[in-house]
């Protein structure tokens, strides 16, 4: 009979997911950052010690401060609604009605189930119908997503929706394509596998339009 914690680790170490929005909970900023910088600075004191380390050697004295910083600053920031991104748009004066494609631009995000990093590239695009967005806009868009313990298919669901809703257009796409340290430093160790997830609305489930962005995205950008 498989027990409970069997059934999670087999779901965690065949990535699979389970909600396709964040699962976090109603009281979690009920707590400033400060505060919880200090529990999880705890937190990693007691792993650390517990695996032998010697947290008195200077080089490891700081180690559980700056790994609690870093989780609610930089890795999971993207948890906290306040430092959303504020995706202001403007009239499409120019009538540009072609797509827009902002490709390559990188990201770093962190396997829910593992807890290692996730690297590799997001292509986005859209179609305007009226309104246009900056174009760092979209790269703070997919960062602010991937600062979230993820999985890969929710994090390309939520860039393109995100899109969707602050152009006003269904006509958004995005394909990512990202290692997993957590398939290519552990477990199987396939350190050439990547897993490429899409997003395809509006015009961009037509199949002219599909490859015409997956075209852009191959070209070969050099300066």
């Amino acid at each position: 009979m498989t027990t409970n914690d069997e059934f999670h680790d087999e779901i965690g170490d065949n990535h699979v997911p389970t909600k396709a929005t964040n699962p976090i909970r109603n009281d979690a900023f009920d707590i400033s950052d400060e505060q919880k910088i200090e529990s999880i600075k705890k937190d990693v004191h007691n792993i650390l010690h517990t695996l032998g380390i010697d947290l008195t050697d200077d080089s490891l004295k700081g180690t559980p401060n700056r790994v609690a910083k870093m989780f609610v600053k930089e890795l999971f920031g993207g948890l906290n609604p306040n430092k959303k991104p504020n995706a202001s748009t403007f009239e499409n004066n120019y009538k540009y009605g072609e797509m827009l494609v902002e490709k390559n631009i990188t990201l770093y995000s962190t396997c829910e189930h593992h807890m290692l990093p996730i690297v590799g590239r997001a292509h986005v695009a859209y179609i305007s119908s009226g309104r246009v967005i900056g174009l760092s806009k979209m790269n703070r868009i997919v960062d602010y997503y991937a600062k979230r313990p993820q999985v890969q298919e929710r994090l390309t669901m939520q860039i393109v929706q995100e899109l969707q809703h602050a152009l006003g257009t269904e006509d958004v796409a995005c394909v990512i394509d990202a290692k997993h340290l957590c398939v290519n430093s552990r477990g199987i160790r396939d350190i050439e596998s990547s897993t490429v997830t899409a997003e395809y609305g509006g015009q961009f489930k037509d199949d002219l339009k599909r490859r015409e962005f997956l075209e852009f995205i191959k070209l070969d950008t050099k300066f």
